[in-house]
């Protein structure tokens, strides 16, 4: 007889299964179901996470305002401290439960859920460690260590969303995933917001987080639950560790070219010129965030659950980056034709001035990382985890190397300038993907690359007078809107509807 725990445990993990059977043997109609999920997933996950994104950049505009240049690079050189220490939060075994081709069992969601609680636990006593040393004080300032400190309680809170999250990744079911971090966001620039007009500076930060990182457990909890408890099985950890230390050597990588080379920055730069580097990186990102993060949010289970059918996985990588590049283009183009105007008719945004140039190449090396990601993310979701190790390790090195001759040459500007010429280098996981499955990356492109251009032609070459005033402003956005619709519709018309027709058809 089982007991009453056991059988709601069964009931909570059948639920699971259900959406998650191996995928040997899937039929028609559980495509259709993936399918099904992950268009309707991407629609509301994108509309909700395209109104945090909007809340995000009008609190963006706000702190721009508000924050003095040392204030960003300060936040720029924790969070850097805290991207570095993130890594060791997870050894990648919830990427491995969400790649995983069969159900995940209750013994192996409590063994990832035990070892996170050691390991983020572990890093919050490295963070008070290093927030007590008083190494970083002469840098970050008192403030600036409790941010730290912040952002330090953070890893054990965050790590109890881990395995609902997973649940809710591996059922397809995107739209509930996104509301706690609605009520994050919603919390977290609300009070950021509040405090920074009202003069708190970094402080603002400290408040924002602890509140955000509450409610957000709570959130979530209350969408998905699961039979908590703590288990460290050994067959179960050495499975996932097989899958999940690739990916966290991915990661690892990934942040020693980021985090750790932008904490090296930080710690060698003038803190001025170092906040300049920061708002630059971070603006720069906002069309990656709105369009690119989104998708991949939702693509990568999507493509583990269709590896089986290289056809299906070809259609659904062509789709992705057709709809990416149609949206990102023009982002990226308007970003760079307006920041310059933007900052000489704002009084508070003129002290960005110096940031302009490296704001500009920031955005356009995002270009190339628009079509690469979800290239890069398709190699790992199939299991070609090798393939970006090898990705990896070639940015990494190039990171490392031409940065700092580029610093060397031209000052902070060498930053962005460096991460523009690397861009280029994109190309590879292009090459990489082509190998397996024939994916049109040009054909499903094109048409947006030379809407972009006719939009960056006409707004490069009316710029000044885009900065007379903000109705010429906004005339000038409106104006460049419609060239690159109109450009587009004249080359793209039908390959448009017949996307659009693809993703309602049964």
């Amino acid at each position: 007889m089982l007991s009453s725990t056991t059988q709601k445990v069964n009931k909570i993990m059948s639920e699971t299964a259900a959406v998650t059977t191996s995928l040997e043997g899937i039929g028609a109609e559980e495509v259709q179901e993936i399918k099904r999920k992950s268009v309707s997933g991407a629609a509301s996950y994108m509309a909700r996470t395209l109104l945090l994104h909007l809340i995000g950049l009008g609190a963006s505009f706000v702190l721009g305002a508000y924050l003095t240049v040392q204030e960003f690079g300060i936040y720029g050189v924790v969070t850097s401290i805290i991207g570095l220490l993130t890594f060791f939060s997870d050894i990648g075994l919830a990427s491995a439960l969400i790649q995983k081709k069969d159900s995940p069992t209750v013994t192996e969601y409590r063994t990832v859920f035990t070892v996170q609680q050691i390991l983020s636990w572990f890093i919050f006593l490295i963070t008070v460690g290093l927030a007590m040393s008083g190494v970083l004080t002469p840098k970050i300032g008192a403030n600036g260590v409790f941010v730290l400190l912040a952002l330090g309680i953070s890893f054990p809170l965050a790590s109890l969303k881990t395995i609902p999250s997973v649940i809710l990744e591996r059922r397809l079911d995107f739209s509930k995933m996104v509301f706690p971090q609605v009520v994050e966001q919603l919390t977290y620039y609300g009070i950021l917001v509040y405090l920074a007009v009202n003069g708190f500076g970094v402080q603002s930060y400290m408040y924002a987080i602890l509140l955000r990182s509450i409610l957000g457990v709570l959130v979530m909890y209350l969408i998905q639950r699961w039979p908590i408890g703590f288990a460290l099985n050994r067959v179960a950890l050495r499975t996932m560790l097989g899958t999940g230390t690739k990916f966290q050597l991915n990661d690892f990588l990934a942040r020693i070219k980021d985090q750790l080379f932008y904490l090296f920055l930080g710690l060698f730069l003038p803190l001025q010129e170092f906040g300049y580097i920061n708002f630059a990186k971070q603006w720069s990102q906002v069309p990656y965030q709105l369009t690119v993060q989104n998708v991949i949010a939702i693509t990568f289970p999507t493509y583990s659950r269709l590896q089986h059918d290289r056809n299906l996985l070809r259609k659904a990588i062509e789709k992705t980056l057709f709809f990416i590049s149609l949206s990102i283009f023009p982002l990226l183009i308007g970003m760079c034709v307006f920041i310059g105007p933007f900052i000489s008719l704002v009084a508070k945004y003129q002290k960005w001035q110096p940031a302009l140039l490296t704001f500009i190449l920031f955005t356009l090396s995002i270009g190339w990382g628009a079509i690469s990601t979800p290239l890069t993310n398709t190699l790992s979701a199939i299991g070609k985890i090798d393939v970006t190790l090898k990705l990896m390790i070639m940015w990494t090195s190039l990171t490392w190397i031409l940065t700092p001759l580029m610093i060397w040459w031209f000052g902070f500007q060498g930053v962005a300038i460096a991460a523009f010429i690397i861009s280029f280098s994109s190309v590879l996981p292009i090459w990489y993907v082509r190998k397996i499955l024939p994916v049109q990356v040009w054909e499903n492109t094109w048409r947006q690359l030379v809407a972009a251009g006719a939009m960056a032609l006409v707004g490069v070459s009316l710029s000044g007078v885009w900065s007379r005033s903000f109705p010429n402003m906004v005339s000038g956005m409106i104006l460049t809107v419609l060239v690159y619709l109109a450009v587009f519709f004249l080359l793209g018309r039908e390959k448009l509807f017949a996307e659009l027709r693809s993703l309602r058809q049964k």
